[in-house]
């Protein structure tokens, strides 16, 4: 799938693949001018990602061909056993976590599916959990604490469902138990957004001692569309909520909410999974490594003290 910012890379690669094609038939000696339009091929390439607009930051997040939470975790770990069920209603199945190995080290991984086709993303309710899904994450976390082991969470949400059923069954109550449970966790806890960060949906597995974003990734209370229909009544000015927002992963890092950002290759992490997936897992590792080093009372203190200083208050 290509996106329209995508549509002129597009056209020159498939002016190269002519003259590679002629070429080979013809016998006709074409070297230079394959070099030549491979090389301004890839400078388009570096100029049209490095200067994307905070809708296009967007648009690339949606991605369907973007790697999803199970993609990741069968990428960067070994022996994953996933864990179903919250013990109270139902296994949401727009939340998955279980233990996995990272070079022999156990982490317990949780983070929010979304299925690549029809019937998959009914199964997954487009990644939009329930009030169990929430108390399902927290289950496993209690868990990943008890045994000592450190918690990764991916993010990658439209939002929390937002049906009547899921507000019958105290989806705000889950989500703000989340939020108090999380500070509170004496193990590592690693949140790192692979997509989407919409609302309360993404915050209620989103905090920790670290928490990251991939390049072209977006965070924010409200998704650009929502913030259109509301302000203008339309989704057409969803580029100009967007802007307003300021919800890309550069945004976040200049405004002190995230830790840090993981660059992904260029095009975005569909384009190279592979490397994408290397490149996690050694960052996953790294940050481990240091927060292992750190006593557990200092760091759940320093995890506090992080959220507490987020936000600006003026003073009339």
């Amino acid at each position: 799938m290509l996106l329209d910012f995508e549509q002129p890379i597009a056209a020159l690669e498939g002016k190269l693949q002519e003259m590679k094609k002629l070429a080979s038939e013809s016998q006709v000696d074409v070297s230079e001018a394959v070099k030549a339009l491979e090389e301004k091929i890839k400078t388009l390439k570096k100029e049209t990602y490095a200067n994307l607009t905070r809708w296009q930051r967007v648009q690339l997040s949606r991605h369907p061909d973007r790697p999803y939470t199970l993609d990741y975790i069968a990428g960067i770990t070994s022996k994953f056993v996933e864990l179903h069920g919250d013990r109270t209603v139902s296994d949401d199945k727009a939340m998955v976590g279980g233990f996995g190995d990272i070079d022999g080290r156990s982490v317990m991984f949780i983070g929010q599916q979304k299925g690549r086709n029809t019937k998959q993303r009914q199964m997954r309710n487009f990644g939009m959990a329930n009030p169990e899904g929430y108390r399902k994450a927290l289950r496993l976390m209690k868990m990943a604490e008890k045994f000592g082991r450190p918690i990764v969470t991916f993010i990658d949400t439209p939002g929390a469902f937002p049906g009547l059923e899921a507000e019958e069954r105290g989806q705000g109550e889950a989500i703000a138990r989340n939020l108090k449970e999380m500070f509170m966790l004496k193990v590592p806890v690693i949140c790192i957004i692979i997509g989407e960060g919409a609302s309360g949906g993404a915050l209620g597995i989103a905090i920790g001692d670290r928490v990251m974003m991939l390049e072209n990734t977006w965070y924010s209370v409200i998704s650009p569309e929502s913030c259109s229909s509301i302000l203008w009544r339309s989704w057409n000015y969803k580029e100009q909520a967007a802007e307003a927002l300021k919800l890309t992963a550069t945004d976040m890092l200049q405004h002190k909410l995230i830790d840090g950002i993981i660059k992904e290759p260029l095009g975005g992490a569909h384009t190279e999974p592979d490397k994408m997936m290397r490149t996690l897992k050694k960052e996953i590792c790294k940050m481990l490594d240091e927060l292992e080093a750190v006593d557990t009372e200092d760091r759940i203190m320093q995890r506090i003290e992080k959220f507490s200083a987020m936000g600006v208050v003026q003073e009339s």
